[in-house]
């Protein structure tokens, strides 16, 4: 069983993004999709605590991708829910990047 295949949800996920300008001449910044309907899955996590910027939250999921664009200035929607990303880790199979591992929280 390969590990694509256990990829069983789809996602969406946001950039923050330059739009177009307001009536000062100044860019306006928008939520634009990124990556639209890509493999991943979603699973319930056990309450672990990430560090953002000076505060501690609570990652409620963690969310498995193929070796994707994200960071931890995306937002990610999955079953038309809207998750912050926390925490991106990079995952290795020995040599080349293999997966990416992403702590969530619900927006509320």
């Amino acid at each position: 069983m390969s590990y694509l295949s256990l990829l069983i949800n789809k996602c969406k996920t946001e950039r923050f993004t330059e739009a177009a300008a307001d009536d000062y001449g100044m860019p306006t910044k928008v939520w634009a999709d990124h990556l639209v309907d890509e493999p991943c899955r979603l699973v319930t996590g056990a309450g672990r605590e990430v560090q953002v910027g000076a505060q501690v939250v609570i990652a409620e999921y963690t969310l498995f991708l193929g070796d994707s664009d994200i960071t931890e200035q995306d937002r990610v929607t999955v079953d038309e829910i809207l998750y912050q990303v926390l925490l991106v880790s990079n995952r290795k199979d020995g040599v080349n990047s293999h997966h990416k591992e992403c702590l969530l929280r619900t927006v509320r």
